[in-house]
């Protein structure tokens, strides 16, 4: 749904805007329509009782029974409705999924840690393979666990809270609200009060987590050995090292607290990002403390007008890509729980658990990647690739399938025209880098993917997913000219963003001399 125009650039490159005017600009867009609307509350968390299974095998069993018990249920369901009437196997059918999508949700929510964010991947996903009538029952249960997972009870994490601070909660909050009103894949959020009548939102980690995550860990072992039996070129050893990595970071929050706080500095006063502030002196390794925000989650912002939604698609691609130019230093985890957008118009950013650092050498190979890409130079690409350890033997390697393959999986934002992103384009994008039937499946068995860039294809793929929701539209090329090429901002936000930029004297990874 592109077209070839370029909508994002100004007719009048060169007129003045005044400075306080423009600044408003990036925000205001979105200001008129807040103000009408009332915010709902969202409904209370399922409270959860049992325990969250720990060791790999029962991890690994309840998963296995979830999917596979409601396939053979659905299975049963399709052979019994063959000697009912229409209209009662419908119903039959309809009453089937509806359990099994609640069935899901339940389990992966109990389970917690990868389990969960899988659930959570899956809710903003869209569901292409099942029925167009029975995917909305699915995206609308799993959905549930972006923010509202079953919440563990109060005397577990009172018990958190004790053992962190070694005192009653009483002493260090004014006031905590027992019932959780957010829930992570590995902790719950709750409203409280600091004694100096500060707002602020407290992530208290699920007890018993650190085995289930670690458990998790041996299991995606087993299954990055099953990807290599696809993807021969996959180094299962350093993207397993990798991932351990970036899951024992998650779990301790004052690692997240300590990247929280390097975002809210680059951010401070930004014209469109907010990031709150950590309180640092009452965040432990199991609780991070941070300034409370208010605004419209996810499934309110996919209501909004489509301008509207370009708006927040394109700040929320400012952020995700912007910040690896801006910090040398992106947020993977881009399900959209964690975004919410403020009354004034700004969208904040939350959950920094699991975040990657690049190089400047790393950037600038991933830029001339894009280069080759635009200037249509298949080789250059195999070389730009090969250098960043996504083609190990060039000569076994078409160039040409190469640059279709790398077009058809980021062509979105490599591709100078306006583009709607659509969930057609998320499960194309997934079927040709995974699925055996693709007529790429050869090529890829022939790349691997690099431990170092694994964090940065989770981003890509998740921000698609969010924008797909969106139905975003965007020259996204466009806008990632800016830092790949350092090009003049191509949209009001992006006017607004560079002069925010400019006045604190930030700079970004230099980009490359423009050649086309």
């Amino acid at each position: 749904m592109g077209s070839d125009q370029d909508t994002d650039r100004p007719d009048e490159p060169d007129r003045e805007i005044p400075e306080d005017e423009s600044e408003r600009w990036g925000i205001e867009i979105l200001r008129s329509d807040l103000s009408d609307r009332a915010r709902s509350e969202p409904p209370e968390p399922e409270r959860q009782e049992g325990e969250i299974p720990q060791s790999r095998i029962r991890r690994s069993a309840k998963l296995g029974t979830a999917i596979g018990g409601q396939a053979t249920r659905y299975a049963g369901t399709a052979a019994a409705n063959v000697v009912r009437s229409d209209e009662k196997a419908e119903e039959r059918l309809e009453t089937r999924h509806i359990e099994t999508a609640l069935r899901m949700a339940s389990v992966l929510g109990e389970m917690k840690g990868a389990a969960m964010k899988i659930g959570q991947m899956a809710s903003f996903i869209d569901v292409d393979f099942l029925p167009p009538e029975y995917r909305e029952i699915y995206q609308k249960q799993l959905s549930k666990l972006r923010t509202h997972a079953p919440a563990m009870p109060w005397e577990k994490v009172r018990t958190v809270l004790e053992e962190e601070y070694d005192e009653r909660p009483e002493s260090v909050f004014a006031s905590i609200e027992e019932e959780a009103f957010a829930a992570a894949s590995i902790g719950q959020v709750h409203r409280a009060t600091l004694h100096d009548g500060s707002k602020v939102a407290v992530k208290i980690q699920y007890p018993g987590v650190a085995d289930a995550l670690e458990s998790d860990v041996a299991n995606m072992g087993i299954l990055l050995r099953l990807a290599r039996a696809l993807a021969p070129g996959l180094d299962a050893k350093a993207v397993a090292s990798e991932l351990r990595e970036r899951v024992l970071e998650e779990l301790d929050y004052e690692f997240e607290a300590q990247n929280q706080r390097t975002f809210a500095r680059a951010y401070e006063d930004h014209p469109f990002i907010f990031v709150p502030k950590v309180h640092s002196r009452l965040s432990r390794r199991r609780v991070l403390v941070s300034d409370y925000v208010e605004g419209r989650g996810f499934d309110e912002v996919k209501d909004l007008e489509q301008d509207e939604r370009d708006i927040f698609g394109e700040i929320v691609f400012r952020f995700c890509f912007g910040s690896i130019y801006h910090l040398q230093h992106f947020n993977a985890d881009t399900h959209p729980g964690n975004y919410l957008l403020m009354e004034d118009g700004r969208v904040a950013f939350l959950d920094f658990g699991m975040t990657k650092r690049l190089t400047t050498q790393q950037i600038q190979l991933e830029q001339r990647a894009m280069d080759a890409v635009g200037r249509d130079n298949p080789e250059a690409l195999r070389q730009a690739l090969h250098d960043l350890g996504f083609v190990a033997d060039t000569s076994r390697v078409d160039a040409e399938r190469l640059m279709e393959h790398v077009k058809m999986v980021g062509g979105w934002y490599m591709e100078d025209k306006e583009t709607q992103i659509t969930p057609r384009r998320v499960m194309k994008m997934i079927e040709v880098t995974s699925d055996p039937r693709s007529d790429f499946f050869d090529l890829v068995r022939k790349e691997s993917l690099p431990a170092d860039e694994l964090m940065g294809r989770r981003m890509e793929t998740g921000l698609l997913a969010v924008l797909a929701q969106l139905r975003s539209r965007a020259n996204w090329h466009r806008i990632m000219r800016e830092w790949v090429y350092a090009d003049p901002p191509s949209t009001i936000l992006g006017e607004a963003e560079w002069r925010y930029f400019e006045r604190r004297g930030t700079a970004q990874t230099p980009g490359l001399p423009s050649r086309v």
